[in-house]
């Protein structure tokens, strides 16, 4: 029997249908999580009980990653540039399937509803066909949601409720990788770069292979790694793969930053929770809407002349068909 739908309750919601940007976390396959900023636009469906997002073919290690493991998260964890005025942190759990070639109707009533959230859409001959990769080749994200948590504070420390399946257990620990745990960036120049990010939150891979996604705040910084203030009880002890995800973005996200780090997180019995950074990557999009515009449409025909030219459409497609 089909389970029912997982309706989202009434505390999440002004946040899952108003909130301008949000983090989105896979897992991957050494067990990790990699968590990343998403503007879902407002999707998602209450009775059906699914959130999601888009992106594009031109991400498509995201892509395989969540076709092969679909346990993804979405935490709606900033009002900003947003239309909800409540301070609550939204946590959604779910597994999520991936629609490659969405109808020309789907496409439409995206556009419908991206615009209050990111502006008019450029229209006229030379437009239509700078956009039409950004526009007509969108994949969708759908989540099924098992799991929906709410805490009163957009810091995540105050009481929470959960909907949906029960919170589990802290994983256990993970083996270290070959190469070690320390950090393979340098740390000083990462923190230089953060610190004009404000948003900053952590994920890893939950006991039932759910990402978690986690605001924290960086307290300092040394050479073992990023020293993290986190709530309570939402950090496992010990060791794990983990990623980060410090970002900014103004209103209509025109002008934004962000940066993407996988690496180690280490939590002692004390709580002290240290996160050494192995990989660290950079976005930055331009505070300038028409020069923002003629990127995203240039990206937009790269991105899927590279997917088809190189055989990660096929692969992709190959994936949805399984």
């Amino acid at each position: 029997m089909t389970p029912a739908p997982l309706r989202w309750p009434d505390a999440a919601d002004a946040a899952i249908r108003g909130d301008l940007t949000v983090a989105a976390a896979y897992v991957t396959p050494a067990g990790g999580a990699v968590v990343t900023s998403v503007s879902p636009v407002g999707l998602g469906d209450r009775e059906a009980g699914t959130v999601g997002f888009t992106t594009s073919l031109g991400f498509p290690k995201k892509l395989e990653r969540i076709m092969r493991d679909p346990h993804v998260a979405l935490a709606y964890h900033t009002r900003e540039h947003g239309f909800a005025a409540d301070n609550a942190y939204v946590l959604a759990q779910g597994r999520a399937s991936v629609e490659l070639s969405p109808s020309p109707q789907r496409l439409a009533e995206l556009m419908r509803a991206s615009e209050p959230f990111l502006g008019a859409t450029k229209r006229g001959p030379v437009w239509d066909w700078l956009l039409r990769e950004y526009h007509q080749e969108r994949v969708f994200v759908d989540v099924a949601l098992e799991r929906v948590t709410v805490w009163a504070d957009l810091a995540a420390r105050e009481a929470h409720n959960v909907t949906g399946a029960a919170w589990p257990p802290m994983p256990d620990a993970q083996e270290p990788p070959r190469n070690g745990t320390g950090p393979r960036v340098d740390v000083a120049a990462l923190a230089r770069q953060i610190d004009k990010l404000p948003h900053r939150l952590l994920a890893y891979r939950g006991e039932d292979a759910f990402p978690v996604i986690v605001p924290v705040h960086i307290t300092r910084h040394d050479a073992t790694g990023l020293h993290l203030d986190a709530p309570d009880g939402l950090l496992p002890p010990g060791g794990r793969r983990a990623g980060f995800l410090a970002h900014t973005f103004e209103p209509q996200c025109v002008g934004l930053g962000m940066r993407t780090l996988t690496g180690w997180l280490n939590v002692t019995d004390d709580g002290t929770a240290v996160y050494a950074p192995h990989t660290s990557k950079g976005l930055a999009a331009p505070p300038y809407r028409t020069l923002l515009t003629v990127s995203n449409g240039l990206l937009a025909k790269y991105g899927v002349w590279r997917a088809r030219r190189d055989g990660t459409a096929e692969r992709l497609q190959a994936l949805a068909d399984r």
